[in-house]
């Protein structure tokens, strides 16, 4: 198959809410491979506002219920028609999907041959044992490879607007830092659930031992378990007393505990992940989601395998316990005892959630334009103009914050600067003048990364990386992609106007140099 002959690709989708995270990546490599293709989702609506604001999806059709049954299955067929699909790539794994594509006149159709489908599809591939063992990401990003397709691995991610964020960030404004989700539900059954009274410990020791407070999350049908859960630290609280007389938080205070269970949608839900500083969650579409905007987090893993569909990234901590019978992939325990989650203590989750609460203070700043003169696409030392002032940083280093670079390098993409050389020049600035770290976007901006500013994966990678608090850190740059950046995750924006930047920009600072940027740091922190 040649792969550039075709340009209007529909995308079967799957339909749940984690699995549909999994397959970012995949959908983010069709894309790549041909950046003119016309790449059109079919999914269910639970799962639709997940790609809403996703570069790799160009049109989303709904799934409805009206396309249920012989009929709807034929009215849904009539109007793919019209789309004239070249290629349908199949990512759910149902009969379904196969037949509506098949009806649908589509002239190739490619998907694993299982569920008894491979007589519908003019590329069946191979569903064998290295396939049942793959990450559900790799199982996905396989379906490409295995087409003639060059798909790249990445992790997932959810696009949101800086609206989405700051509107969740002001509905948590009032709790205590840090912030903890507590996401206690699993909709594929009580196999996969940690115990709600469990999950009540843990929300009284993160608001009494560590200051924090805690933010419950679920769908409609798990609001019974969040209650639960309300239910037992009511419980736990009127039978234990402070012997020493000091005063202790309640973890029910309203700057201590909020219950959204029931009462988000799949997007608020994405932003309001996306501002706490850590979530613990059992196996389910919210821990996939979790990930997918960066946020620290603690997962329970029951009855299902990690190796399968574990959360990936640098800021994730896996909690599952070696018992025999496990990974069963129940829905409910077999053997009317749940040891894999049982033998999950209090204790070990609380203490996951201290390793993943991140506390140092840092200022990032932009490189070209910033912290050396613009040279367009810097490809040559001789053109290296260092800005002068950078002796003042040594007082942020004395008040106790680390130094930490991002910069955006679309040249390396464009084959006009060597990567190496990119690291090259950042090293300068570790070595010569105590950077921590310096992290760079190779990328072009038509990939649409999570790196690339304002979209906050370098500042996410450093965080992991060097314990950073975001909140409680700053950005310094010349250009309103560094402004947005501060906006997206909360920190403080501090506009260098030496740059080349002249356009309008909304910042919380406004500096002449980066002296005087320093100055607006230690006045403010």
């Amino acid at each position: 198959m040649t792969v550039d002959n075709c340009r209007n690709i529909l995308v079967r989708g799957v339909n749940w809410i984690g699995d549909a995270v999994m397959t970012m990546p995949a959908l983010r490599g069709l894309k790549h491979a041909d950046p003119d293709a016309i790449i059109t989702l079919l999914v269910k609506p639970w799962v639709s506002p997940l790609f809403e604001r996703d570069p790799s999806v160009d049109e989303i059709i709904i799934y409805k219920d009206e396309f249920a049954g012989i009929p709807g299955k034929m009215r849904l067929a009539h109007l793919l028609r019209k789309h004239h699909f070249c290629r349908a790539v199949l990512f759910q794994n149902a009969v379904d999907a196969a037949i509506i594509t098949l009806l649908a006149g589509i002239p190739e159709r490619i998907g694993y041959s299982r569920d008894g489908r491979r007589f519908l599809l003019t590329r069946p591939l191979p569903f064998d044992d290295r396939v049942k063992r793959l990450h559900h990401i790799e199982y996905y990003l396989n379906i490409l490879s295995q087409s003639g397709y060059t798909a790249s691995y990445t992790v997932p991610w959810i696009y949101l607007g800086i609206n989405e964020r700051v509107d969740a960030r002001m509905r948590l404004k009032n709790l205590q830092r840090p912030v903890v989700a507590l996401n206690p539900g699993a909709t594929y059954g009580s196999s996969k659930r940690w115990h709600a009274e469990r999950f009540a410990g843990l929300a009284r020791r993160i608001c009494s031992e560590i200051g924090g407070s805690v933010v419950i999350f679920g769908g409609a049908q798990e609001k019974g378990i969040a209650d639960e859960i309300i239910k037992e630290v009511k419980k736990q609280e009127s039978g234990m007393s402070d012997l020493s007389g000091a005063a202790c938080p309640s973890p029910l205070a309203p700057d201590r505990c909020m219950n959204l269970s029931g009462g988000t949608g799949l997007r608020e839900l994405a932003a309001f992940l996306s501002e706490c500083d850590v979530l613990v969650t059992n196996d389910s579409g919210p821990m996939h989601i979790g990930y997918a905007v960066g946020t620290p987090l603690v997962a329970l893993f029951g009855s299902t395998s990690p190796e399968l569909t574990g959360p990936v990234g640098k800021d994730a901590t896996v909690i599952r316990k070696d018992v025999d019978c496990s990974p069963c992939f129940e829905r409910e325990c077999r053997m009317e005892r749940l040891d894999c989650m049982d033998l999950i203590s209090i204790d070990e989750v609380f203490g996951a959630v201290q390793k993943r609460i991140h506390t140092e203070r840092a200022v990032f700043f932009d490189r070209d334009g910033t912290l050396c003169e613009d040279a367009g696409y810097l490809s040559r030392m001789d053109d290296l103009r260092m800005d002068p002032r950078l002796h003042a940083l040594t007082r942020l280093k004395d008040h106790g914050f680390n130094l930490i670079g991002i910069t955006n390098q679309s040249g390396i993409a464009r084959g006009l600067v060597q990567e190496e050389f990119v690291r090259e020049v950042n090293t300068i600035f570790i070595e010569k003048h105590g950077f921590k770290g310096f992290y760079y976007c190779p990328h072009h901006p038509d990939e649409h990364c999570s790196c690339r500013k304002p979209e906050p994966g370098l500042l996410h990678a450093a965080r992991a990386d060097h314990d950073i608090d975001l909140k409680q850190s700053f950005v310094v740059g010349d250009k309103d992609s560094d402004m947005r950046l501060a906006r997206a995750v909360g920190a403080t924006g501090i506009l260098v106007e030496s740059g080349q930047d002249r356009s309008p920009v909304q910042t919380d600072f406004r500096a002449h140099d980066i002296e005087q940027a320093v100055e607006i740091i230690l006045d403010n922190c």
